[in-house]
């Protein structure tokens, strides 16, 4: 399984590519797209939309994973992430690809298994399982992959879970 996870941000939106094999988890891709406090939002959503499409294309993930809505104090920087978190979704859906969303209290359980981590925790960890000699940064890009990496984890405890309700309900 492939996974792309997106963490979205107005400054920087994060990216990973995580990918299980013979149940080792192997970091494919990572980094941050970095926008320009003087482009206009209108270009920073397009400039998003680019470099997540040409991410897609060139490391074919299956699927996408993004962090869900959380509650902001601020409303502007909500609206921002949200037209952010928009144009995530629909540089994958235009690739064919589905999406998941994920609390940030799912993500950092199944990454560090503490709901309420901090972020230096997450990147220590993202670190340990996918075996990267340094801590992924910024903390945006250890976040997508603590998001590929929660879909990973979330998607073979399902897989288990259906195999037994199977092997129980025959």
């Amino acid at each position: 399984m492939r996974v792309m996870g997106i963490d979205c941000g107005s400054e920087y939106t994060g990216y990973g590519v995580v990918e299980e094999q013979d149940r080792q988890l192997l970091c494919c891709a990572m980094g941050a797209v970095k926008l320009r406090n003087k482009d206009s939002m209108a270009q920073k959503l397009q400039q998003i939309f680019s470099e997540l499409t040409a991410i897609i294309a060139e490391h074919q993930p299956e699927l996408v994973a993004i962090e869900d809505v959380f509650y902001a104090v601020n409303v502007k920087s909500a609206l921002k992430l949200g037209q952010v978190r928009g144009v995530a979704m629909l540089a994958a859906s235009s690739n064919g690809l589905p999406v998941t969303e994920y609390s940030p209290l799912s993500i950092k359980s199944a990454v560090v298994g503490y709901g309420r981590a901090e972020k230096s925790q997450v990147q220590q960890m993202v670190m340990r399982l996918l075996h990267l000699p340094a801590p992924p940064e910024p903390a945006d890009t250890a976040d997508a992959l603590a998001i590929a990496i929660c879909h990973i984890h979330t998607s073979a405890t399902l897989q288990r879970y259906k195999k037994v309700r199977v092997q129980t309900t025959s």
